[in-house]
């Protein structure tokens, strides 16, 4: 038998034996946080890595938290976050969905592809492969090797770590003595009922948000064109800041509500993550606002820290403030944000992204307004609190 065949069995073996030792973890009494330890150390003997992680994605925040790792230095596992955005590599299989593998970092970062954590770099990792954590269709986090060597990833390599990262799908939805107690409880209340309903319908929503995210990374791998990218990045942000609004509905009011102030924090901190020449900071007054109006003041705010990030800075950095104010004259919330750039010079009322703004706030009933100087520009909302 070729050497290439023997090196090729073994390896196979090994996959299998440690995919039974993982399965044999998961249908033990323990805690989630040793049992993903445990996978982690697990994963890592299978691929021979030196760094495993387990994300799970937070909503509030809209990031990637390590919830549990191998190989890290103090102070990372339970701590570190890393972005969700399609250009931060878990971030773009959260998003999409499909395994990402990245052979050469340092490449894959100078052509624009992808932007590396502060903690890969700060562990000096060269190499990468992830793969999504599916519960029921929808991306619960990713399971991610990160190798401080370049090395290839085969597919043998994905086809394990989409088997573990599977072993650890069911276990994140194994019953429990006490979720056994609960779920009796739910059947018999509404509100527990409710619930149970939302978790479902988002898993479902959030599949096909990565569908469509899936879909425009495609397309922009087939262009060449800044420009082209520019645009297909834009409407990938316009797609996430609907998906992060239906990641904030809560169970309150026919499943249709959803709190505002979170949304717009986790809106900010999923911008903040593509930005390097703009800082975001938001102060957000606590407001419940019915999905249909929710979305398109989350569009607004997109749509003008991204003129900013365009337009105000050149070359230079600055600041972005969003505010959210409630009890606004009768019934109204404000929703402000002001950047400390150089203006808009000569703005254009017929702009695209003018246009967008005033056309999403007369949907919400409100009312919108840009002034603009040479010490920034400020675009103000106001509209009516309709839950």
């Amino acid at each position: 038998m070729p050497l290439d065949d023997v090196d090729g069995l073994v390896k196979l073996r090994r996959h299998v034996r440690i995919l039974v030792d993982l399965g044999r973890l998961a249908g033990e009494e323990t805690t989630l946080s040793r049992f993903l330890d445990q996978a982690c150390v697990q994963v890592a003997r299978a691929i021979e890595i030196d760094h495993v992680k387990a994300l799970r994605y937070r909503h509030k925040t809209a990031d990637l938290f390590i919830e549990a790792g191998f190989g890290w230095k103090d102070g990372v596992v339970g701590l570190a976050t890393f972005p969700a955005d399609l250009r931060s590599p878990p971030g773009r299989t959260y998003q999409t969905g499909e395994p990402v593998v990245i052979v050469d970092g340092a490449t894959a970062q100078q052509r624009g592809d992808f932007v590396f954590s502060e903690v890969l770099k700060e562990h000096n990792i060269k190499s990468l492969a992830n793969v999504p954590i599916l519960v029921k269709g929808a991306a619960w986090g990713v399971l991610e090797v990160d190798s401080t060597v370049t090395r290839e990833f085969g597919d043998d390599t994905i086809a394990f770590l989409m088997a573990a990262a599977a072993v650890i799908s069911s276990t994140l939805q194994r019953p429990t003595a006490s979720a056994d107690a609960q779920s009796t409880a739910a059947a018999i209340g509404q509100v527990e009922e409710r619930e149970v309903l939302l978790r479902e319908m988002q898993h479902r929503v959030k599949n096909n948000f990565q569908l469509i995210l899936a879909s425009i990374a495609i397309q922009k791998r087939r262009f060449e064109s800044a420009e082209v990218h520019r645009v297909l990045e834009h409407v990938a942000n316009r797609v996430n800041a609907i998906s992060l609004a239906h990641d904030q509905l809560s169970p309150g009011q026919d499943l249709r509500a959803v709190n505002v102030a979170n949304y717009l924090r986790a809106l900010c901190a999923s911008l903040q993550a593509q930005m390097e020449n703009a800082t975001i900071e938001i102060n957000a007054d606590e407001v419940e606002l019915a999905m249909e109006r929710a979305v398109p003041l989350g569009l607004i705010l997109n749509e003008a820290v991204m003129n900013s990030v365009k337009h105000a800075f050149g070359t230079g950095k600055g600041n972005i403030n969003v505010s959210l104010q409630s009890g606004v004259g009768y019934g109204e919330a404000r929703l402000t944000l002001a950047d400390d750039g150089h203006g808009v010079r000569n703005p254009r009322p017929g702009g695209s992204g003018q246009k967008l703004i005033q056309a999403l706030s007369r949907q919400i009933g409100g009312t919108a307004e840009l002034l603009s100087s040479d010490k920034g520009t400020t675009v103000t909302v106001v509209f009516p609190v309709i839950a």
